[in-house]
């Protein structure tokens, strides 16, 4: 094909701007159609953002002949289920991160669509932006020699809220954990794409704070393909804010945030640099132009459901304990 026309399967927050107008700002892209259940807020998103068409059902949206693409942007505990309705009607799909709630979800969705004999793409986005690619240019040039360690630390406040009005990333039945699971599976796949995929995960999680049932402290023990060995800490019941991803190596460190727009920090033998590393305007457009590249022959995207199943399965040896005692419903 030689433009994508998108469809987009929930558009909720997500879609205002962290990825939304990227479909509209894409070389080859056009966002045709858009679905959410309450037709009133459908019909609103698609007269704000320029969108010709709106649904409230899902499988009209699919069914469209002029949606060549669907984008998946619900919360995780439906992306397995549209994902194989839109396989089954020949569409390619990106589906939001986490990829779903477990790996086995991930699995079959990788199934479905490799049955189909169309593409599955994940919005695990960092591994485009430019900061991340700044990230891996100076690994590749050897800025810090031979990496040999990388070490995780992640830490905030509890969120302000009550248990019975818990947001859908603080039920596990919906989301597939915590906060662990929406923020930390960014990080996870990140270092993925940087060192190689984890080869061996061993850890803890534990709802320290009882305040939400589900877990608000992860701790794990990394061995990835390249041979770095890494150690990582999130807290979401501390009493600072911390986000710092360290990578060490035999001539130098490098330090960056994974969620924070502040220089990157490269220390060797010469002291430290401060590298200028922004978010772009939209964080996932470069993500959503390598999708559309690779759906018009012109490139290849670094997020598939492969390599987001690599996450899915870090994230479920971490909580496996965990679950074992919390089941997902439970």
């Amino acid at each position: 094909m030689e433009t994508v026309r998108w469809g987009i399967i929930g558009v909720g927050d997500v879609t205002e701007v962290k990825s939304g107008p990227g479909f509209q700002q894409a070389d080859r892209s056009e966002l045709v159609a858009v679905m959410r259940r309450s037709a009133d807020k459908a019909a609103d998103y698609a007269r704000r953002h320029g969108v010709p068409r709106w649904y409230d059902d899902a499988d009209a949206l699919i069914a469209d002949p002029e949606v060549d693409a669907v984008y998946i942007a619900t919360p995780p505990d439906a992306h397995c289920d549209y994902t194989l309705r839109a396989a089954a009607a020949g569409k390619p799909v990106y589906v939001e991160k986490p990829m779903a709630r477990t790996a086995a979800e991930c699995d079959a969705m990788i199934d479905a669509c490799a049955l189909a004999g169309v593409p599955l793409f994940v919005a695990y986005y960092r591994r485009a932006m430019p900061r991340f690619r700044t990230v891996r240019e100076l690994l590749d040039a050897g800025a810090i020699g031979e990496p040999r360690t990388v070490s995780i630390r992640t830490e905030q406040k509890a969120p302000d809220i009550s248990a019975e009005n818990r947001p859908w990333r603080l039920r596990p039945e919906i989301s597939g954990g915590g906060l662990f699971v929406d923020l930390g599976s960014h990080t996870l796949d990140l270092l993925d794409w940087l060192l190689g995929p984890v080869t061996h995960v061993s850890g803890v999680a534990v709802d320290q704070g009882g305040r939400y049932g589900c877990e608000d402290l992860v701790t794990g023990v990394f061995s990835f393909a390249s041979g770095v060995q890494g150690v990582g800490l999130w807290s979401f019941d501390g009493h600072e804010h911390r986000d710092e991803v360290e990578i060490a190596g035999t001539a130098g460190t490098l330090r960056f945030s994974s969620f924070g727009q502040e220089p990157l920090r490269l220390t060797g033998a010469n002291g430290e640099q401060r590298i200028e590393a922004p978010y772009p305007g939209t964080v996932q457009q470069p993500l959503i132009q390598s999708v559309v590249d690779a759906l018009t022959g012109r490139g290849e995207c670094p997020s598939t459901g492969q390599s987001a199943a690599r996450t899915a399965r870090v994230v479920d040896a971490l909580l496996r304990d965990y679950r074992a005692q919390q089941p997902l419903g439970g």
